[in-house]
């Protein structure tokens, strides 16, 4: 075997014997021996007691489970790619075993179709006595008060700890009643806070492109902070030049140590060196200012402290502590290297036969109670135990390489996928090797273009706080570690994969933080909402924050309310600000997917901005929204669950108070609002998305759930608003990161209950949806080939609102008021809506008979979602009216097949 891998080494890089290569390699994995993995148990390294028992996971079995997230994904075709065409050779079995995936995915998404007309038509009452309903009228404060109530009282304002929900259903106290929407911080603001720096979103859609500009080309490899040093110059963060780097650098005001990680309370410690949290920022904010929008040290700190985590977490991270600026200029996808998969398995067996550089010291473990790291030597040191940290293990393989282990969600034995942590000591200009080794996923975006995220705290310190896409040799692939059988109750252990990926570090000694995706924690958000209350015009703009409930871990779930405040106290502008139709935003049921946390953090700050289209929004609209459905998943580091180890987007249908509060509450105030007949005009939970591209939606249709199984019983009579399209069309045609053609609009038997399909189906809400956000980036439109950043993210959260403005002037139900006050604010500036206005206000009659123009049977709807027919009625009206508000976007290009999307013809 060993001369077998000697001849083979000898003629890896000779293309002319690839398909020998290919059948070598295959044989020597078969007979590479399948080992567990280097851990002391599957179970995660927290455990948490909880009420109720949990449940243990069933044995390892192929579900649907292993193939998706929130929604109903197949695997990226990327992998038609040019360099992965000269592997599949080197890969077949990795191909062979992802074309089983698919073939599996798809029959498990057909069979799952609900086919149940009953189940699919019928409305279920409440899950709870109705008189239970009325504790959330708490929660809609704007409903009852008087215009006297909306006036800022010094004094009023009650503490933090008053503000807690007391009783064992989580609900507030009536003290929480006293509690005015507007504090006492407010009074001083003085005047509406002007966006000066920012385009209008009009403005934006109207030059067709985003104001995100390309970076120049990069080498596969290359350092993104290598043209800032090149010169020997830093520029800080106001483009004043820094003259000499390593010397400001290495002053000893900087312990980079201390200050990377900095304690929430003070140490005793006889160096006069910074070790407190107040003493790190007080020296920073001393020399280097921080200018960074919506965020502020002191405050994260304040609100780090309160933060509960079942490792009970005494430091703070640096990037979530001092913030992240966005890069200037968004990063295009990595090009992947030919043979790279092939290359790295053969690394794998390497080790195997050729063991005598392999060092493999554990040098990083939660396991393990004492330090395991020695400051003086050569090894990389890592750290994790901080708010949204996860990594449970590090062993160093070779001088510079590292196998790492990600932690199980708590109370869990799975949902590897999620990693942040910190590491230092490292030398500059050298490539680092880490492999992330026990990934549960069979295929991920980092084969088609994905990089991990970095966060240099010297960088930082030189005015640059930016969180980049960091990486080369990027590879994702099945290993030789399998789960022991007596983990899985005897069942055949599971498969584990392999993320490996090289990275080169900015500088010498430095402090970096590695990431999945852009981290944003709990702290963050907390510290966000109170910096967004402190910035409004509280005379013309309504923000209220309260508490939801309490979660499991003992930490505030935040609800926001956002709308108007009403022109004046007469009786008529009160009652048409009570009045107004509510919007629910929900966000971070899932954990892992930071990437619904930027969206959402741009939906809010441009709800309360002074963006004519946000003015419009808050004057007809009152939203309510949840930033952040998992407060304790977040915190603690998980990837998907819950700290009873579950899936909180699995338990809408029948949630407990005592195991599930967030979800429980959420769906009482849904409950609520649909009982006084306010349900919400749209209701949206944003996600992440880690195996296809761009930015999609998944919605609720009878119709087409029906058809794609090839059911047609009860079809004939069955009567459907198809509105539930208009959204994601407008979306299509405004957002540059959208795409209509990954949109789906399924039923399945294991998605009912989530919060889509139970909002859609118990509340009625036909406009719901589940919105998901590649962790890659896009492969159409003006950002194809670029990867996500920060901005676009935020970007996407914005233009959700604008699409929910322009779905409310479509409606049958806009009112002139709202047309009127449209042309108002936005014909001095945004002319591009001018002609939409004009042909909506004189034309309400027709399109109320073209939404009204229902097909009466299946067969005559075109499910398509390019198709311009007239058979689709309104929507071809829609593209039509909206073109003018719209940038010309290229359609059909590198469609994705997703699920009723290339599975079967249109009819």
């Amino acid at each position: 075997m060993e001369t077998l891998f000697s001849t083979t080494q000898n003629c890896l890089d000779d293309k002319s014997l690839e398909p020998v290569i290919s059948i070598v390699l295959q044989i020597l994995r078969q007979c590479y021996p399948k080992s567990p993995l280097p851990l002391v148990t599957a179970s995660s390294a927290y455990a948490f007691p909880v009420p109720g028992s949990v449940t243990s996971d069933p044995p390892c079995v192929l579900t649907e489970e292993d193939f998706e997230d929130d929604g109903d994904e197949e695997v990226d075709k990327d992998s038609d790619s040019e360099d992965v065409k000269e592997e599949r050779l080197a890969e077949r079995d990795a191909q062979y075993m992802m074309a089983a995936v698919t073939d599996f995915q798809v029959f498990i998404l057909d069979d799952d179709l609900e086919t149940d007309v009953n189940k699919l038509t019928s409305k279920p009452g409440p899950d709870r006595p109705e008189e239970e309903l009325r504790q959330y009228e708490a929660m809609c404060f704007e409903l009852s008060c008087s215009f006297e109530d909306l006036e800022s009282k010094p004094g009023d304002d009650l503490s933090f700890e008053e503000t807690q929900y007391a009783n064992h259903h989580h609900i507030p106290t009536a003290a929480s009643l006293k509690r005015h929407c507007l504090s006492k911080d407010q009074l001083s603001w003085g005047q509406e806070r002007e966006d000066t720096g920012r385009t209008s979103l009009l403005s934006t859609v109207k030059m067709g492109r985003s104001s995100v500009h390309l970076a120049s080309g990069k080498a596969p490899g290359m350092n993104p902070y290598q043209n800032a040093q090149s010169s020997g110059l830093g520029i800080d963060s106001s483009g004043s030049e820094i003259p000499d780097i390593q010397a400001f650098l290495n002053e000893d005001a900087w312990d980079i140590d201390a200050m990377s990680c900095p304690r929430m309370s003070a140490s005793f410690s006889n160096s006069t060196r910074p070790r407190d949290a107040t003493e790190v920022i007080n020296k920073l904010l001393q020399t280097h200012p921080q200018h960074i929008p919506f965020h502020d040290p002191c405050l994260y700190m304040a609100k780090a402290r309160r933060t509960r985590s079942v490792a009970d977490f005494k430091m703070m991270a640096f990037p979530d502590l001092w913030g992240h600026r966005p890069p200037p200029s968004a990063q295009p996808m990595l090009e992947r290297k030919c043979g790279i998969q092939r290359i790295k398995i053969f690394e794998d067996i390497r080790r195997l036969l050729q063991p005598s550089d392999i060092i493999n010291k554990v040098v990083f473990s939660l396991d393990e109670p004492w330090p395991l790291q020695d400051t003086a030597s050569d090894c990389l040191r890592f750290f994790s135990k901080f708010e949204s940290g996860n990594l449970r293990k590090a062993i160093q393989v070779r001088e510079f390489e590292y196998d790492l282990l990600v932690n199980a969600d708590v109370n869990n034995t799975q949902h590897q996928q999620w990693f942040y942590f910190r590491v230092s000591g490292m030398r500059a200009a050298v490539p680092y090797r880490f492999n992330v080794i026990n990934c549960e996923k069979p295929n991920s975006q980092f084969n088609y273009g994905m990089q991990p995220t970095l966060y240099s705290v010297k960088e930082a310190l030189l005015g640059r706080p930016t969180w980049i896409r960091m990486g080369h040799e990027i590879c994702y692939y099945k290993n030789h570690y399998h789960q022991s059988a007596a983990v899985t109750g005897g069942a055949s252990g599971k498969c584990y994969y392999t993320l490996t990926f090289a990275v080169t570090f900015p500088h010498d000694e430095d402090v970096c933080y590695l990431a999945y995706h852009y981290p944003y924690t709990y702290s963050a958000l907390m510290t966000h909402l109170d910096i967004l209350e402190k910035s409004v015009n509280p005379k013309q703009v309504y923000f209220r924050q309260e508490v939801l409930c309490q979660t499991l871990g003992g930490n505030s779930c935040p609800l926001v309310t956002i709308t108007a405040m009403p022109e004046s106290k007469s009786a008529d502008h009160v009652e048409q600000f009570r009045q107004r139709p509510y919007q629910v935003i929900t966000a971070r049921v899932h954990p892992g997917e930071s990437n619904a946390s930027w969206v959402m953090k741009g939906t809010l700050e441009f709800l309360v901005s002074s963006d004519p289209v946000a003015r419009l929004l808050r004057e007809n609209f009152i939203f309510k929204i949840i930033p952040m459905l998992n407060p304790d998943g977040v915190i603690n580091g998980n990837h998907r669950c819950s700290l009873r180890g579950e899936d909180l987007n699995r338990q809408w249908l029948s949630p407990r108070a005592h195991l599930q509060p967030t979800i429980y509450h959420a769906k009482g105030l849904l409950y609520y609002l649909s009982s006084i007949g306010r349900s919400p005009v749209v209701f949206c939970d944003f996600h992440g998305h880690s195996q296809k591209k761009n930015v999609f939606l998944y919605g609720c249709s009878i119709k087409e759930t029906l058809w794609q199984a090839e059911s047609t019983v009860g079809t004939s009579t069955l009567v459907e608003d198809v509105s539930y399209r208009t959204l994601p069309k407008i979306l299509d045609k405004l957002a540059p990161a959208f795409t209509m053609s990954s949109c789906s609009f399924l039923v399945e038997k294991s998605r009912a209950s989530t919060a889509r399909v139970v909002v859609w189906r118990e509340m009625g809400v036909s406009r719901s949806y589940t919105m998901e956000s590649s962790y890659c980036g896009c492969n159409q439109g003006p950002y194809q080939g670029l990867q996500f950043g920060t901005s676009e993210l935020e970007e996407m959260g914005a233009m959700f609102c604008l699409g929910l403005l322009i779905l409310e002037l479509k409606s049958v139900s806009c009112s002139h008021h709202l047309l009127t006050r449209a042309a108002t604010l936005l014909n001095a500036e945004e002319e591009v809506l001018d002609h939409y206005l004009q042909r909506c206000s004189s034309s309400s009659s027709s399109i109320t008979s073209e939404l009204d123009d229902e097909p009466a049977c299946l067969e005559e709807i075109d499910y398509s979602t390019d198709s311009s027919s007239d058979q689709e009625g309104s929507f071809s009206e829609l593209d039509r009216q909206i073109q003018e508000c719209a940038f010309n976007k290229e359609e059909g290009d590198e469609e994705e097949e997703g699920p009723g999307q290339g599975r079967k013809a249109s009819p």
